[in-house]
């Protein structure tokens, strides 16, 4: 099972990828959330044409040379609209190949799913991901640091000790920002010297949500746990990329909490306002205890957009004086 924002409310929602008999001849993904006392349906159209697909079964045998995945969904924003989607393993029901998918989160459009408002579609059409044969695990990656998640399928060949690694580059085009942000661990090997802020390194648990305003001015949330899975061959980025739409406003509000010791009643939260968007921000919570002393390190790393704007600023500019240029000559 796995907790992301499906709906881009601010709270996570639980998920969970199941077969509904043993060969995984009927597949589907529900969803539960806060005060919700039932699961929802949110994916159960694996059929494509003629072709029906499902997760892949997962053989727990020990004395088996074939080796063997537990279901697992690689979640990420793959096309920044603030709703979170995923990758899946899929096999073809009625054959031996399996395939890496596309599971879109898009808005829901039948009765069983009315009251999560959002569902999960396959991404048939994915022509690079349709040419890996025999994927047995994708995931999402930064490879370029661009805040643009692509993605990493693992294969296997003729053998089972032979495999490939892939890479697919995101051509998703669009305008559409996001925010970078990763949650250092503020420790030190040893006692902290004085004057160096103790940055540590990312750690499982924290909690990152935001609220802004959309390109129609609506409120806008969401959330992401940080490292949240640690099984099931997790393949996590110790960030988290949070798409943030078509909307190039500021984050209103930027909320991090890291998880408290036993017994301890305050919560462990703190508040970062006007964080720019297309930005990588680093969160050192020092000292654990006292939020209001935590520090954030935000990056900003410059489009050619920049460029471009300056090169027509600097044009506009260059139009006005010759202007003027002429005019005072013409009264000269």
């Amino acid at each position: 099972s796995f907790l992301f924002d499906t709906d881009g409310d601010g709270q996570s929602e639980h998920l969970l990828p199941v077969c509904e008999d043993i060969t995984c001849q009927k597949s589907a993904i529900y969803l539960t959330k806060l005060g919700m006392d039932q699961w929802i349906p949110v994916l159960q159209d694996f059929r494509n044409k003629d072709t029906l697909w499902g997760f892949v079964p997962y053989e727990n045998d020990q004395s088996s040379r074939e080796i063997s995945f537990p279901i697992t969904l690689h979640i990420g924003d793959y096309n920044m609209d603030g709703y979170p989607d995923a990758l899946a393993i899929l096999k073809n029901t009625s054959g031996s190949n399996q395939q890496a998918f596309l599971l879109e989160n898009v808005p829901c459009n039948n009765l069983s799913c009315k009251s999560v408002r959002r569902m999960f579609k396959v991404f048939w059409e994915l022509s690079d991901l349709n040419q890996i044969k025999d994927a047995v695990v994708a995931t999402f990656f930064d490879i370029y640091e661009d805040g643009i998640l692509d993605i990493i399928v693992l294969s296997k060949g003729s053998t089972n000790k032979d495999f490939a690694i892939h890479t697919l580059k995101n051509n998703f085009e669009a305008d559409a920002y996001f925010v970078k942000v990763i949650v250092l661990s503020g420790l030190c090997s040893n006692d902290c010297p004085r004057k160096i802020t103790p940055f540590g390194v990312n750690q499982p648990g924290p909690y990152i949500m935001y609220n802004t305003v959309d390109a129609n001015g609506y409120l806008k949330n969401g959330s992401a746990g940080q490292l949240s899975q640690s099984a099931h061959f997790a393949l996590q980025l110790p960030y988290n990329v949070l798409g943030l739409g078509r909307s190039a406003n500021f984050l209103d509000h930027l909320y991090v909490g890291i998880p408290r010791p036993l017994g301890e009643k305050s919560v462990r939260k703190q508040e970062w306002t006007a964080i720019i968007p297309n930005s990588q921000l680093i969160v050192i919570p020092y000292p654990h205890n006292v939020p209001r002393s935590w520090s954030a390190k935000l990056y900003l790393t410059p489009s050619n957009i920049v460029l471009l704007t300056a090169i027509a600023l600097i044009g506009v500019c260059v139009f006005i004086l010759a202007i003027i240029g002429i005019l005072h000559w013409q009264e000269k």
